[in-house]
């Protein structure tokens, strides 16, 4: 069920590399690798799976609403994450000349397709 949402968000968004569901605790859910040579989005997602934890908890230790997402752009790589519920994101991997405006946008837009499938 998973996979055909992240294959519709990862190829209809110019520069897509892969997308991935995660858990916080780094344990994916569904991976979907458009272009394998290009990035390992198993790891990338991992990695950066503590750092949306710890963005999450600030959020909420601030008071300043729930955390929905966050892009992170590297000189080789740009990634798009967005929360589906307390424990688990989408994340989306990006070349650098990707679209990052439009990946945002798909990746709302699927949101409560995958929200209701976990």
């Amino acid at each position: 069920m998973f996979a055909e949402t992240l294959k519709k968000v990862c190829d209809n968004v110019d520069g897509g590399l892969g997308a991935i569901i995660m858990g916080l605790d780094g344990i994916a859910v569904e991976t979907y690798v458009r272009q394998a040579d290009r990035v390992d989005i198993n790891t990338v997602a991992m990695e950066f799976s503590f750092i949306l934890s710890q963005v999450r908890k600030a959020s909420e230790s601030l008071d300043v609403g729930t955390f929905e997402e966050l892009t992170v752009k590297a000189e080789r790589l740009v990634l798009c994450a967005r929360m589906l519920s307390p424990q688990y994101f989408l994340a989306v991997a990006l070349a650098p000349e990707g679209n990052f405006g439009k990946c945002r946008y798909l990746m709302r837009l699927a949101t409560p397709t995958l929200t209701a499938q976990l």
